[in-house]
C-alpha cells in the first residue's frame, strides 16, 4: 500500500463504523459569524467562519458553546467630521485613519481605546477680506493663513483660539479712510449696545467686542449681518449637565479632559446637537435598558457582559448593539383546529405564546386542490393579540396521494400559487408545512416542492416552517426528508420530538424520553442546520398503556397533560423514577389490568425548555394547545 492509498484508507476509517456502516459526517455548528449582533453564518469549521467574517465590517467569529470571540475586525481608530462618522471611516491603524481624515476639514481621529482625539485639523486661523470670508479660508497655522491672505487686498487674519486680529495687509491710509467714514459696524452683547460701540473700521469694532464676553459685531449696511463673534461656542457637558463654555475647541478639550463622561458640542454648527468630542469609553454595557458598565476595549466589555443575563454591548457614539445575550425562546403552539371559538379559548389559556398554527389547509387530491377552512376573523384577532400566525397545511398523511402529487409539476404549481395567495390575503405571517408519512422515493421531489413553495412564499413576505419527525441519523438517508437541504431552504424547522413510543408501538414506553429528545436535537444539528432555525416540539400529552395479568399489551390511549393530575389522584397510582427516560413512571391497577405511563408535568416541560436553551435553539412548539393548564404557562413564561 503506497502512502496515498494509506492516507485515503485512514480517512475512510473515520467515517465507517465497526459494523461496516458508512457514518454521516457531523456538521454540528460550533462557530457563528456575526455582523454586530446579527447572525450571518453557522458552521462546524473555524476557518470557514473566519474567511466568511472577513468579507464584512464590524464582524466577529464566536464559539457557540462559550460565546468567546475567536476573531474580530472591530476598528481601533475612527474618523469624524464635525462629529459625524460612518462605517467607511473606521480603521485598524492610526496611519490609515489620518490619511482619510486629511481629506476633510474639521476632521478628527479618535483612538477608540482612549477618550478624545489623537489627531485633528480643526482650524486655528481664518482669513477675511474686509468683513467677507469663505469656508476654505481656514487654516491650521498662521503661515498657511498668511499665504492665502497675501493674495487679497485689505485682508486680515483672526486667531480662532482667542478671536484676536493677528495680521493684516491694510495700509495706514486705508485704516484712516475707513475710520472717517460712517460707522457701519455696531458691537452687541446679547441685545445690548451703545453709541460708543459704533465704528467705521472693523478692527476697532473687533477690539471693542473682545472686551465683552459673548459679543458680536454686525454690519448695519448689510441688514445687521453678523461679521464677527467672540461667543463661547464650544459647550462642555458632563453627562447632560453644562459645565463650561469656551471660545476655542482647544480650551474646551483641555477642560473636558479634567472630567469623566464629557462631551463637547459646537453651538454655532449646523449640527449643534452632535457631539464633536467625547471621552466616554466606546463600549457601553447594558442590562436590559440599564447602563451597568463601560470599557475602552471590546474584550473587557465582553468579559463583563457575559456575567449578566439580558446584557448587551453598545457603541457610545451610535448606540449600535454589537453583542447581546438576550434570551427570547420562542413559544409556538398548534391548535389542531380551525374553529374560531376553540382557538380563542386555547390561546387565552397561554402566557408568552409567540406563534399560533391553526389547521387551515389540506392537500385534497393529487391535482393540487386545497381544502380551505381558514377564518380571517380569527387571524385578525390573533394578530391583534400580538401573535404571529402560521397556519398549518397537511397532506392527510396519505403517502400514495402525496407521491402522485409530487410527481405532477402542474399540480404543485397550482397548489403553491393557491396556498400562497390565500395566506397573503389572510394577512398571516407564514405557512407551517406538515407533510407526514411520505415515501422515501419522494425525497428529491419533496425537497424540490419545499424549495418552490418557499420561493413563492418569500415573494409575498411569508415565512415557511416545516415539521419533521425526530428520526435517526442512521436511516435518515432512506427517508423522504433531506434534513440538510431542507434546513438551507426553510425559515424554521420543527423537530416533532415526541411519539418515541406511539399508538402502534408493541411495547410500553415514554412518549418522549428526555435523553431521546436531546439526542434528536443533536442529530438535527449534525446535519448542519442553523440553531436559530430549529424549534423542538413538546408533547402536552402522555400515552397510557394497558397490560393484562399475563403481561400482554392490550392497548393504549392518549391522556392530556391537564388531565393527568386527576387521573393519578383517582387511581392511587404509584410513582417511581425511571432513569431510562429521565421521567417519573406512573403505575396503577384496575379491574385486574395494569396501567402505566411516563409522566409529563411542569418538571418535564421545563427540562425540554432547558434542552432548547442548552443548544441555543430558536424555541419550542407545543402539540397541542388545549391539552395544557394555565398554570403550566406561568412556569413557561418565566423560562423565556
Amino acid at each position: 500500500m503506497n502512502r496515498k492509498t494509506a492516507l485515503i484508507a485512514s480517512v475512510l476509517a473515520l467515517f465507517i463504523s465497526s459494523s461496516g456502516t458508512v457514518m454521516a459526517v457531523d456538521k454540528t455548528s460550533k462557530y457563528r459569524v456575526y455582523q454586530d449582533n446579527h447572525i450571518l453564518l453557522e458552521t462546524s469549521d473555524y476557518k470557514t467562519a473566519e474567511n466568511y467574517a472577513r468579507q464584512f465590517k464590524s464582524s466577529y467569529v464566536e464559539e457557540i458553546g462559550s460565546r468567546q470571540w475567536l476573531w474580530h475586525n472591530y476598528p481601533r481608530f475612527k474618523v469624524y467630521q464635525n462629529g459625524y462618522s460612518s462605517s467607511a471611516w473606521e480603521f485598524a491603524t492610526y496611519g490609515e485613519a489620518i490619511r482619510e481624515a486629511a481629506n476633510w476639514s474639521h476632521a478628527s481621529v479618535r483612538d477608540l481605546q482612549s477618550g478624545g482625539w489623537v489627531w485633528d485639523n480643526y482650524p486655528n486661523y481664518r482669513v477675511y477680506q474686509r468683513d467677507i470670508t469663505l469656508d476654505y479660508w481656514k487654516f491650521a497655522t498662521l503661515s498657511e493663513a498668511i499665504v492665502e491672505a497675501r493674495k487679497w487686498g485689505n485682508a486680515h487674519i483672526i486667531d480662532l483660539r482667542t478671536h484676536a486680529w493677528v495680521w493684516d495687509n491694510i495700509t495706514s491710509s486705508e485704516e484712516a479712510k475707513q475710520r472717517s467714514r460712517s460707522k457701519i459696524y455696531q458691537v452687541y452683547q446679547g441685545t445690548y449696545t451703545t453709541d460708543a460701540w459704533a465704528f467705521g473700521y472693523l478692527e476697532d469694532a473687533i477690539n471693542e467686542s473682545l472686551k465683552w464676553a459673548n459679543s458680536t459685531v454686525v454690519n448695519k449696511e448689510k441688514g445687521n449681518q453678523v461679521v464677527f463673534s467672540n461667543t463661547q461656542r464650544y459647550k462642555v457637558y458632563q453627562n447632560s449637565t453644562l459645565i463650561g463654555s469656551f471660545m476655542s475647541v482647544d480650551e474646551a478639550i483641555a477642560y473636558a479632559e479634567l472630567y469623566a463622561h464629557t462631551n463637547i458640542y459646537d453651538s454655532e454648527s449646523s449640527h449643534a446637537n452632535r457631539s464633536i468630542w467625547s471621552n466616554y469609553p466606546y463600549y457601553q454595557v447594558f442590562q436590559n435598558e440599564n447602563w451597568i458598565s463601560e470599557y475602552s476595549d471590546v474584550a473587557s466589555a465582553l468579559n463583563y457582559a457575559k456575567g449578566y443575563s439580558n446584557a448587551s454591548i453598545r457603541l457610545s457614539d451610535s448606540g449600535t448593539i454589537i453583542w447581546d445575550n438576550f434570551r427570547n425562546l420562542q413559544f409556538w403552539g398548534w391548535n389542531g383546529s380551525s374553529n374560531h371559538g376553540t382557538i380563542q379559548s386555547q390561546v387565552n389559556n397561554t402566557l408568552g405564546l409567540d406563534a399560533v398554527s391553526p389547521t387551515y389547509f389540506v392537500l385534497a387530491d393529487s391535482t393540487g386542490t386545497i381544502t380551505d377552512t381558514s377564518n380571517k376573523e380569527t387571524v385578525d384577532w390573533l394578530k391583534k393579540q400580538g401573535h404571529q400566525v402560521m397556519p398549518l397545511v397537511n397532506n392527510q398523511f396519505n403517502a400514495a396521494l402525496t407521491t402522485q402529487f409530487l410527481a405532477n409539476p402542474q399540480a404543485q404549481a397550482k397548489f403553491i400559487q393557491d396556498l400562497v395567495n390565500k395566506c397573503a390575503a389572510l394577512g398571516v405571517d407564514g405557512i407551517n408545512v406538515d407533510f407526514e408519512s411520505l415515501a422515501g422515493k419522494d425525497r428529491a421531489n419533496f425537497t424540490n416542492f419545499v424549495q418552490n413553495l418557499t420561493n413563492a412564499a418569500h415573494e409575498k413576505q411569508l415565512l415557511i416552517s416545516i415539521d419533521l419527525p425526530r428520526g435517526s441519523v442512521k436511516w435518515n438517508a432512506q427517508t423522504a426528508f433531506d434534513h440538510e437541504k431542507l434546513g438551507s431552504i426553510v425559515d424554521y424547522m420543527i423537530i416533532m420530538a415526541y411519539d418515541q413510543h406511539w399508538k402502534g408501538s408493541t411495547a410500553p414506553g415514554s412518549v418522549a424520553g428526555l435523553q431521546w429528545v436531546e439526542e434528536g436535537v443533536k442529530e438535527f444539528l449534525s446535519y448542519g442546520i442553523r440553531r436559530d432555525k430549529l424549534i423542538v416540539g413538546i408533547p402536552f400529552y402522555v400515552r397510557e398503556w394497558q397490560i393484562d395479568s399475563t403481561g400482554k399489551l392490550i392497548g393504549n390511549r392518549a391522556v392530556l397533560l391537564k388531565d393527568v393530575p386527576a387521573l393519578i389522584a383517582s387511581t392511587n397510582a404509584v410513582i417511581t423514577y425511571d432513569a431510562r427516560f429521565g421521567q417519573n413512571k406512573v403505575e396503577y391497577t384496575q379491574n385486574g389490568n395494569q396501567f402505566v405511563f411516563w409522566l409529563e408535568d411542569e418538571k418535564t416541560v421545563k427540562a425540554r425548555l432547558d434542552i432548547a436553551k442548552k443548544y441555543d435553539l430558536a424555541g419550542v412548539a407545543a402539540w397541542r394547545l388545549g391539552y395544557d393548564s394555565a398554570h403550566l404557562w406561568k412556569m413557561m413564561i418565566q423560562q423565556k
